[in-house]
């Protein structure tokens, strides 16, 4: 968090909060009323400044005021992108980079991926390169592989792996329904009972 937002915080603690304005989309766009911000400075700050309360709860911390945020699927959304070296990686459309530690596959065939900075969802222009570095029981993934695992889908774990630059990973299955309560989030946050907002 910006020191100019900590200071503004301890100035005016208790600024009512906002809900329902800013939203996170699947590819990793701030939303206010669901027109796309584009202004790069204003992206980097919401960036720079987007935590979760003990709720589950994913806001941006405005100065003083939290605006509470939408989210589209999960609270990080991920690209691969690759490092000085050309080692790749995972970049958080915060701007941070993470290394993988986890990775389920819905029944839809999207990809989330847990590192230490929480879980996303991998953009979905990024699918037909991670494509490729799917393994299943050792072997690579054709196509026709991949569809029959999304038309039987079931919650059983079958031995696929993603393989990013020196990290592998097992890629579990979980239904979309699933997620918010498995990683602890709420998608579309509202005020508690009494919690005073704009």
């Amino acid at each position: 968090m910006d020191e100019i937002v900590r200071r503004a915080v301890a100035k005016w603690p208790d600024v009512p909060s906002v809900f329902n304005w800013l939203a996170l989309d699947r590819r990793g766009n701030w939303l206010i009323k669901g027109e796309r911000i584009s202004n790069p400075a204003v992206v980097d700050f919401i960036g720079r400044n987007y935590e979760h309360d003990q709720q589950g709860r994913w806001f941006f911390q405005n100065g003083p005021q939290r605006v509470f945020v939408d989210l589209a699927y999960t609270p990080i959304i991920y690209r691969v992108d690759s490092d000085a070296t050309g080692q790749l990686m995972l970049r958080a459309h915060t701007g941070t980079t993470h290394a993988a530690q986890r990775a389920w596959m819905d029944e839809a065939g999207n990809l989330l991926i847990e590192t230490p900075h929480g879980i996303g969802l991998l953009e979905d222009r990024d699918l037909p390169y991670i494509a490729d570095q799917l393994t299943l029981s050792g072997s690579a993934v054709d196509d026709a592989t991949l569809e029959q695992l999304f038309t039987e889908f079931t919650q059983s774990d079958v031995e696929l792996e993603l393989h990013l630059g020196e990290h592998s990973v097992r890629v579990s299955r979980i239904r979309s329904s699933d997620v918010p309560r498995r990683f602890g989030f709420n998608p579309q946050p509202r005020p508690a009972s009494g919690e005073p907002e704009c």
